[in-house]
């Protein structure tokens, strides 16, 4: 199985009068596996079902290495998925539901046997070959749904929230052995989430969409360091808006005043005006605790509590009506409730957006 190239070129779907994916062009490459990732209602589900050819889309193409397959059914499309809800036969045993698509192209009954044992043992479970749904575990039924979708040789492997059902160890479990065999099949995938976890430790790249549009595409590292737009940065991970405003040209930025009170450099590539209302969007890896005198690079602010997570804290702080969160390493009792000073890392690289900007 080798991986093959996905296109959606400017595909457009309409619900009525609610235009639900807006004139999206993606591109999957050999082997990639890409996240669509955003909230419930963005158009990740319908893009995917589109590409499946569940749903026919009012404009553009869907193309498998250059050849449009918008006119086939989706049994004729090559296309395995993946569901949230397992779709599997509850009267078919565990190798019958994944040879279901095989005895669908009609293939010799030796040759179907082949692929059932090899697809129910790249998912480890070729020893429940017999055992009907009913008698597997959640995370179980799964792998045979993977095992179906395998089977086929399928030109694109489509995962539409396959771990939601799940708990969160069987979760993760499960994520492992997916990313697993896909790179061992080279197969190429799309994976449909609203969960960012997921989508950053799974995908090669994500795609974050909001309202049916995709707000920005890369390497999830590259997403999370530096996002396109004020709803990337909310969406993807947790961030702390910092309002202020423009106060000069500096270098490769600006000169940030806080609304808080300390003056930040903060480099950007966006062109604003001097004075112009900003939010300064850090990470809470991004921010750290200032102790000693005051100084410009630093704002005062209230420690409300410190809460233990693993080998880091979570320190909550009120910075007049904004709340922050940060993260630091645990090392010892962590600091007394009270006045503290906050600033940015050195390494810190926050974006800057106008203010009430939200997409």
């Amino acid at each position: 199985m080798r991986g093959h190239r996905l296109d959606m070129d400017g595909v457009r779907v309409r619900y009525g009068q609610t235009l639900a994916v807006r004139d999206v062009t993606l591109s999957v490459e050999p082997g990639e596996m890409l996240a669509l990732l955003g909230p419930s209602g963005c158009g990740k589900t319908t893009l995917l079902r589109t590409v499946a050819g569940f749903i026919r889309a009012e404009a553009g193409r869907v193309l498998v290495d250059g050849a449009a397959i918008d006119h086939l059914p989706p049994g004729r499309r090559g296309v395995g998925i993946v569901f949230q809800s397992y779709a599997l036969f509850p009267h078919m045993s565990a190798a019958e539901n994944v040879a279901y698509g095989l005895e669908a192209r009609r293939l010799p009954r030796a040759e179907i046997a082949r692929k059932v044992e090899a697809a129910l043992a790249a998912v480890r479970m070729e020893g429940f070959a017999d055992r009907r749904p009913r008698a597997l575990s959640g995370g179980q039924q799964q792998r045979v749904a993977l095992a179906r979708a395998l089977a086929i040789e399928p030109s694109i492997l489509l995962l539409d929230e396959p771990f939601a059902a799940l708990d969160r160890s069987l979760r993760l479990d499960l994520q492992l052995e997916i990313k697993r065999i896909q790179r061992r099949f080279g197969v190429t995938a799309v994976l449909v989430t609203h969960d960012q976890d997921e989508a950053m430790s799974m995908a090669d790249r994500m795609a974050v969409m909001n309202a049916g549009q995709v707000e920005q595409v890369g390497p999830p590292a590259e997403v999370y360091d530096r996002p396109a737009t004020a709803f990337v940065a909310g969406f993807v991970g947790t961030t702390n808006r910092l309002p202020g405003r423009i106060e000069a040209r500096d270098g490769t930025g600006y000169r940030v005043r806080l609304d808080a009170g300390a003056t930040f450099a903060v480099e950007t590539t966006r062109g604003f005006d001097i004075g112009a209302r900003v939010v300064l969007c850090a990470r809470p890896e991004q921010l750290a605790l200032r102790e000693g005198a005051e100084a410009p690079d630093a704002f005062p602010a209230r420690l409300r509590q410190s809460l233990p997570l693993g080998p880091a804290l979570i320190h909550d702080i009120e910075a007049g009506a904004t709340e922050l969160k940060l993260h630091a390493a645990r090392h010892g009792a962590p600091p007394t409730p009270g006045t503290v000073r906050v600033a940015l890392r050195p390494d810190a690289t926050p974006a800057l957006f106008p203010e009430g900007d939200t997409t």
